[in-house]
């Protein structure tokens, strides 16, 4: 069975999310909703899912991630859950190219702190400290503005939104420095 993903304007994805008790997360029932979730998620798929994108106002997220591209500093993510995530974001910010499974069809470049530090509970309720880079470190973030109400549009370049097709076709390949600057109308040496 694979849950319903809400899009962009339902109001359950601009209201911040409920913490859950260490109780509840152990709960049959969360346990069972975190399994529908990774289904969810895979189905989709995407890499990343937090409960509001499922119509629930709960401070939880799956993460998972099988690509491995050295250009974005992506590499394989285990299945693990996050609960009542506190994040702290490093110094360094990087932007790239990032899409939503309740903005669907869409694409636009993020800048999105290289790495952070998540402090958060797992699927059992126990306290875990993930320190993340690179790909993992955006899917973190990402999914953790989620469970606050925030999209990725709302720290979007925003010349840079387009659709999933048009981004593929006419805006991959073009490093990002040399394509905000060319969307900005200036260039690639100004920026």
């Amino acid at each position: 069975m694979h849950l319903k993903i809400v899009q962009a304007g339902d109001p359950v994805l601009r209201q911040p999310a409920r913490p859950l008790t260490a109780a509840e997360l152990a709960s049959a029932e969360i346990q069972q909703l975190i399994e529908l979730m990774r289904e969810t998620m895979r189905d989709a798929p995407g890499v990343g899912l937090a409960a509001p994108q499922i119509g629930l106002p709960l401070q939880l997220a799956v993460i998972e991630d099988v690509a491995e591209i050295e250009a974005t500093e992506r590499k394989p993510v285990p299945f693990h859950v996050i609960a009542n995530p506190r994040l702290a974001l490093g110094d360094e910010t990087i932007e790239f190219f990032e899409g939503c499974l309740s903005v669907e069809g869409f694409q636009a470049v993020v800048p999105r702190a290289r790495a952070v530090r998540v402090e958060a509970l797992d699927h059992r309720g126990s306290p875990v400290s993930i320190d993340a880079r690179g790909w993992y470190a955006r899917i973190l973030q990402h999914e953790i503005d989620h469970l606050g109400g925030t999209l990725y549009i709302d720290r979007m370049r925003s010349r840079s939104f387009s659709t999933a097709r048009n981004a593929a076709r006419y805006l991959s390949g073009i490093p990002i420095p040399e394509l905000l600057a060319k969307l900005d109308g200036k260039q690639a040496s100004d920026s």
